[in-house]
């Protein structure tokens, strides 16, 4: 099926479009969207610059646009309608793994653009998950915590079996992440054409969160 990916710059949304190709689908592009205030990711609140070179780095067609959130939903129906007349798309694929609310908008909006959703990882075990994507070959950091979950010391901790035991150990947060206790970056692995250059930054706090800069 020809599809676009979305694309946050974490490992969910990596993985899924690797899952994707490796069931048969054919990704024509990767899709990003920043906040039209800050053009950071709307998801992770990476800069557009940073995402604009890990993308690059994976040889992938990609488009950057900034959305609105009060008007998003409308936003994204108009975009994929105009892919859908001018590319011929027919799927989508996201990278939501157990949240239902995130799924019932998904089944909706696509029921309504008349498209396929494409779930890879939709009710896979994250325990099993997170290692499956270390196995793969992938390569990402932590980038961002949900204060609330995780302090400024798990920015930067780099995603592999040392960090999903000391995740582990604490009981009360899901080993990928899902309820946005923290967010990733992915620099390496399956579907990059070269590993991405970087250097990290400062630790930031905002709005509850922590961010590690990646210049």
């Amino acid at each position: 099926m020809k599809a676009i990916s979305l694309w946050s710059g974490g490992k969910d949304s990596c993985f899924a479009c690797y899952k994707a190709i490796q069931q048969g689908h054919e990704v024509v592009s990767l899709f990003n969207f920043t906040d039209t205030g800050s053009r950071n990711s709307l998801s992770h609140g990476l800069p557009f610059e940073a995402i604009h070179k890990q993308i690059t780095m994976t040889g992938f067609p990609f488009l950057q646009k900034a959305m609105p959130k009060v008007n998003y939903r409308q936003e994204f129906k108009s975009l994929i309608e105009e892919w859908k007349e001018k590319q011929g798309i027919e799927g989508i694929v996201f990278g939501d793994i157990y949240l239902e609310e995130h799924k019932d908008w998904i089944d909706k909006v696509c029921e309504e653009l008349a498209i396929k959703p494409i779930m890879p990882l939709w009710k896979n075990d994250t325990a099993d998950l997170i290692n499956e994507i270390i196995e793969a070959g992938f390569k990402a950091m932590v980038v961002a915590t949900n204060a609330k979950y995780l302090g400024k010391e798990w920015l930067g901790r780099q995603i592999d079996k040392e960090f999903i035991e000391d995740l582990s150990a604490l009981r009360n947060i899901d080993l990928c992440g899902e309820k946005g206790e923290f967010h990733t970056f992915v620099y390496d692995g399956p579907l990059f054409k070269e590993k991405v250059k970087f250097n990290k930054g400062n630790k930031i706090s905002r709005d509850d969160r922590w961010f590690l800069e990646i210049l």
